[in-house]
């Protein structure tokens, strides 16, 4: 709750925000990028596998651009980019923490939260978005290129089925859930980072639970987050 507070009552410094933006944010878009590139292949194969079994091949670009918008993009992406941003919080905080650099920064009559965890978590809050429609971007254009290769789907229709069969709903439901995913993943990023103890070994433990809290913590909110939507009638 205090970093929330701090969040929305108190100014940061907008240069750590920008550099937090780069580290966080633009280091972690190739990772994202081959994470949706393999996942779009491989979920194109299988549905067409199964699909044509049935007779319609033709609906791929519908179920895949379906599945990427609602699911696939925003949990993914924060799988992957959340376990490296979360784990690189943690290590940088945990060091700063174990030598006694974050208690200079309290010395020095300053907020740690305002000056390390805030500008952070603004910054996974608002990088999270971009990062996942990038990530579906490429998912569906490494489908769209498998489709037409391997199973004869002409690009032209693959990509029209695709745009028809996606309303706001469906990308609603995927984009509003990047900040809440973008926020827990700062938060527990900078929490296990600040509560590291026990020198270099702690660095090592608060950065292994991080990463692990994390990635439990995003699937619990995906799934929460889904039956919110599905009761309020965004899906």
């Amino acid at each position: 709750m205090r970093t929330f507070r701090t969040m929305l009552t108190s100014r940061f410094d907008l240069s750590e925000f920008i550099y937090q933006l780069e580290q966080l944010g633009v280091r972690s878009i190739a990772i994202a990028a081959a994470t949706a590139i393999f996942v779009g292949i491989v979920m194109t194969i299988q549905f067409a596998v199964s699909m044509e079994a049935f007779g319609a091949k033709e609906t791929l670009g519908r179920v895949v651009a379906v599945s990427e918008a609602r699911e696939l993009a925003p949990s993914l992406t924060a799988l992957v980019v959340g376990s490296r941003i979360a784990a690189g919080i943690a290590a940088e905080l945990g060091s700063m923490t174990v030598t006694e650099q974050v208690d200079a920064i309290r010395a020095l009559g300053a907020d740690p939260v305002r000056k390390l965890v805030v500008p952070r978590m603004v910054a996974c809050i608002v990088i999270m978005p971009l990062i996942t429609f990038i990530a579906f971007i490429l998912g569906m254009m490494s489908s769209m290129l498998v489709a037409a290769l391997s199973y004869g789907i002409p690009m032209t229709f693959f990509s029209s089925t695709a745009l028809d069969s996606l309303g706001v709903n469906d990308f609603a439901s995927g984009v509003l859930k990047t900040p809440f995913f973008g926020f827990l993943i700062a938060l527990l990023g900078c929490h296990f980072g600040l509560q590291t103890r026990g020198g270099t070994e702690g660095v090592g433990r608060s950065t292994t639970r991080a990463v692990v809290v994390v990635s439990i913590s995003i699937l619990m909110a995906d799934a929460l987050l889904t039956q919110i939507f599905v009761s309020i009638g965004t899906l």
